[in-house]
């Protein structure tokens, strides 16, 4: 597809002040059960940007509510600076990517993608062209005849993707839409999906509770809980500097160790061990904190390096993923530090570190944070 026909999915520069999304102190509730509190957010044109959370966090009822199939209770919802919170879905400029692909299987895949433009009724010969272009971008082109029964997961998922972009929406809402794919098919396709967002320049707001899916594709993160964003940011900045001790524990591992803060940058932990770590400044002395520590900042006996943080520990469980193995360490009075080990060329952590084995571990003082 040529550069210039992919441009035309832009939106024009006026209005909005660069953002394709904004939301303004959105709230839904059903009944007396609050689904997302009083939510603030700016989405720029362009952007890959993910919702992630558990389940019930709010984040698809977020999303329904950008694509209009739910209306905000309070807050007001702007779409290239236009105020949307009521206008019906059919009149805004988006297009949703549901999970389940939503395709009609007596349509061929062309029929499929072309559906919403035939509904428009959008020129005849502009509909062949534009479908071309679409399923050529989704790597298609030669299924244009098939059945969404004779596709593969993967496939059905692109032309489901296909159909939602040949519409040049200005926001591409996407509800976790690898979530029926296996392992090795969603990881394939997180790549794709990222190369094309690049590639047409649309803003996609994805929905996932998957956190390596949503640290892998997004260039910003709003991590949701009980209706709320918890985070917001780069995948970097909500991975190694998480503002509270829900962001640490659901985006990938960390070890939680409860402590008392003894004074300005010192943790008291209840093995007795005092822990050098950078306290918040709204925490006071005899405040009850989590440390926070990401496995593979952890170093176990001869990987210890001069200025770490030492402890003494004893192997409890190892679990071996190949490329690393898993290390827990009981630390005493209830506290246990998760470590990951790589493996090197010349053994495995698995056979460095046996259950039972009194080891040190280790960790410099810039890893550790203090959570609330």
């Amino acid at each position: 597809m040529e550069q210039a026909t992919v441009n035309e999915t832009q939106p024009s520069p006026e209005g909005g002040n660069g953002e394709a999304i904004r939301l303004e102190g959105v709230t839904k509730r059903f009944g007396d059960f609050t689904a997302v509190d009083a939510i603030d957010l700016s989405i720029p044109r362009g952007e890959f940007f993910s919702l992630l959370g558990p389940s019930g966090c709010g984040k698809t009822t977020t999303l329904r509510m950008l694509a209009g199939f739910e209306v905000p209770s309070e807050g007001r919802i702007l779409l290239e600076g236009e105020p949307v919170e009521d206008v019906p879905p059919y009149r805004r400029n988006v297009n949703m990517v549901f999970q389940s692909y939503a395709l009609f299987g007596h349509l061929d895949v062309a029929d499929n993608v072309a559906f919403g433009l035939k509904r428009r009724k959008v020129p005849k010969d502009e509909i062949g062209r534009r479908v071309d272009e679409a399923l050529e971008l989704v790597s298609l082109g030669s299924r244009a005849k098939s059945r969404p029964s004779e596709l593969s997961g993967g496939q059905r998922q692109r032309v489901a993707l296909a159909r939602a972009l040949v519409n040049r929406p200005a926001v591409l809402l996407l509800d976790e839409p690898l979530g029926a794919l296996d392992l090795k098919l969603r990881r394939q396709m997180q790549v794709e999906l990222k190369q094309i967002q690049r590639e047409v320049g649309i803003t996609f707001v994805y929905v996932t509770h998957d956190q390596e899916e949503a640290l892998s594709m997004s260039d910003r993160i709003a991590v949701m809980s009980d209706g709320r964003i918890a985070q917001c940011g780069a995948p970097e900045e909500v991975y190694e500097h998480p503002n509270e001790e829900f962001v640490a524990g659901f985006i990938g591992i960390s070890n939680m160790i409860e402590g008392v803060v003894e004074g300005p940058g010192s943790v008291k932990i209840g093995t007795g061990k005092r822990i050098q770590a950078p306290v918040p400044a709204d925490c006071d002395a005899g405040d009850t904190v989590q440390l926070s520590v990401r496995p593979e900042k952890i170093a176990i006996d001869e990987e210890i390096e001069a200025g770490m943080i030492e402890m003494t520990g004893r192997v409890v469980s190892r679990i071996y993923h190949g490329v690393n193995t898993q290390i827990t360490v009981e630390l005493g009075q209830g506290a246990h530090l998760v470590a990951l080990e790589q493996a090197t060329y010349t053994a495995s952590a698995d056979d460095r570190w046996e259950e039972g084995m009194e080891v040190r571990v280790g960790w410099h003082p810039e890893n550790c944070l203090v959570l609330r």
